[in-house]
């Protein structure tokens, strides 16, 4: 996995330079001091996982997230950060976060949380995971997920559980193509971006509890 680090302490970036660099799977090929340089390195680098602190001098860590997403950079981000205000989760999400980590976590749980994220899961501290469930739904447009079929509500299950589209179309005994067909039409009627809105989405309207997926 390639990792680029973002975080305007350079402390911070040797120590997890450092400490990532004896992973067997992890490369770290770059680090950002702030968020215009995350952008560019992004683009060029090519990561598959971006470390992003939210706090850096001029352009911070969500413009970062922001402009990442709006110039199509496929690399998923993870929110690295010491803020601990509740309110950041939220648009971190919204702007298309993978993940969202405090900077007091434990170096193998770290570890652990970049290869779950690389692998298509959601990954949230437990304090930033209370905070997107007590969002308030009403907020939210609660008539998409009624419009999706039984079908699309099937995939959203799967996805919510970080299974990729291969994964999906093996379990619904479907192509692949028709998978991608109902992810984007999902997408569209619940009013999110991507799939790990998704997988939030569901998380937060209890779809994925038990007796959903029937055909799992």
């Amino acid at each position: 996995m390639k990792v680029l680090i973002a975080d305007d302490h350079p402390v911070v970036r040797q120590g997890l330079r450092t400490f990532l660099g004896i992973q067997d799977d992890i490369d770290v090929v770059g680090e950002a001091d702030d968020g215009t340089a995350a952008v560019t390195l992004a683009e060029s680098l090519k990561p598959d996982i971006v470390l992003m602190d939210l706090k850096m001098p001029g352009v911070d860590g969500l413009t970062a997230l922001t402009e990442l997403r709006a110039r199509g950079v496929a690399a998923r981000v993870l929110i690295l950060t010491s803020v601990t205000e509740r309110g950041h989760v939220l648009p971190a999400v919204q702007a298309g976060a993978a993940g969202y980590l405090y900077k007091d976590v434990d170096p193998q749980a770290l570890v652990q949380a970049i290869r779950a994220v690389h692998d298509g899961h959601v990954l949230f501290a437990p304090d930033a995971a209370e905070a997107m469930l007590r969002a308030d739904p009403a907020t939210e447009e609660n008539r998409g997920l009624a419009a999706l079929t039984e079908r699309e509500r099937e995939v959203l299950v799967h996805i919510a559980r970080g299974r990729s589209n291969r994964e999906i179309a093996r379990a619904l005994v479907v192509s692949e193509k028709t998978v991608k067909t109902h992810v984007s039409n999902l997408l569209m009627k619940l009013g999110v971006q991507d799939r790990t809105q998704a997988a939030l989405y569901a998380v937060r309207h209890g779809v994925g509890a038990a007796g959903e997926a029937a055909r799992d």
